[in-house]
């Protein structure tokens, strides 16, 4: 007599499910450990917050701005209408209608006084009185006095100022390296060199005011790694220094090298090129 044993598809069945389950438990929790929950360095409580710079950041609770260390801590309680990012030691801060400066113990180093005011760069500020701009020191003393329609901050020694409708260049001791000239021209210098614009053409110049490259071209950008984009007509190149094409107008559109690459469009899709390729 034969004996049936009974089968044994159901307990692996069983067995089965039981495997899954344990397994998804274990991936699960495995996840969510991996995840955990955010460490917060400073926990939300803030209206408004600024990144860091030099060490504080300004925060923003009701309608008043003050600024905080790393920790959290309070350095300068909320007590400003408006408020800058630390730069240079200074930062910008308004009192009802009027602009000044504190240091990082929150104390005034020039008092409110201007009607716009902007952050330091290279030891001077910009401030306007009325309609018109100039730049002060860290002492609060006028080093150019306000007398132009638009500026911006300093960079490698000089800044951009607007006179009417005309652009140019000035240096620390409020001198013109370029009288206002240009119908458009770069905020600042990059490499020494800036971008400039007469009539619908750009060019560039250099720092002793002297033309690098006359205006010829439809579009430019800065120089960045010793190149420039330039477009001629339709299309994107790159210039050196020298007055020369390292890269022929080809693209559609173009960037600025950085870290050695550069992005270019050609028809709908962006990809990277970098010199070499086109020094060989």
């Amino acid at each position: 007599m034969s004996v049936i044993k009974p089968e044994r598809k159901g307990l692996s069945i069983m067995n089965k499910l039981l495997y899954i389950l344990i397994c998804s438990t274990l991936l699960f929790s495995s996840s969510d450990a991996e995840q955990g929950e955010i460490e917060y360095v400073i926990i939300p409580q803030f209206d408004r917050a600024y990144s860091f710079s030099e060490g504080l950041a300004g925060v923003k609770i009701g309608d008043k701005w003050g600024y905080v260390n790393k920790e959290g801590q309070y350095v300068i309680i909320p007590q400003f209408d408006r408020a800058y990012s630390f730069s240079e030691g200074l930062a910008g801060v308004k009192i009802g209608d009027k602009w000044g400066y504190v240091n990082k113990e929150g104390q005034y180093v020039i008092i409110p006084q201007f009607d716009r005011a902007y952050s330091f760069s290279e030891g001077l500020a910009g401030v306007k009185i009325g309609d018109k701009w100039g730049y002060i020191n860290k002492e609060g003393q006028y080093v150019i006095i306000p007398q132009l329609d638009e500026i911006w901050y300093f960079s490698e020694g000089l800044a951009y100022v607007k006179i009417g409708d005309k652009y140019g260049y000035i240096n620390k001791e409020g001198q013109y390296v370029f009288q206002p000239q240009f119908d458009d021209a770069c905020f600042s210098f990059s490499e020494g060199l800036a971008r400039v614009k007469i009539g619908d053409k750009w060019g560039y110049v250099n720092k002793e005011g002297q033309y690098v490259f006359q205006p010829q071209f439809d579009s430019a950008w800065p120089f960045s790694e010793g190149l420039a984009p330039v477009k001629i007509g339709d299309k994107w190149g790159y210039v050196n220094k020298e007055e020369q094409y390292v890269i022929q107008p080809q693209f559609d559109s173009a960037g600025s090298f950085s870290e050695g690459l550069a992005p270019v469009k050609i028809g709908d899709r962006w990809g990277y090129i970098n010199q070499d390729a086109f020094e060989k």
